[in-house]
């Protein structure tokens, strides 16, 4: 393969990652109380590095 393709996947996979996760945490704060924003954004933190292989 051509290493223009490998660096469009990457990027296209970054930018696809990134937006999940940007995705993940507005629907999760958008309708909680600030008490439980804390715990609920660690949760997100938490599946985010499961989905990249960190835990």
């Amino acid at each position: 393969m051509d290493i223009n393709v490998w660096v469009l996947m990457l990027i296209a996979n970054i930018v696809v990652s990134a937006t999940a996760a940007v995705a993940m945490v507005f629907l999760v704060v958008k309708d909680t109380a600030s008490s439980d924003r804390a715990k609920l954004l660690r949760a997100v933190a938490e599946v985010i590095r499961a989905i990249r292989g960190r835990r």
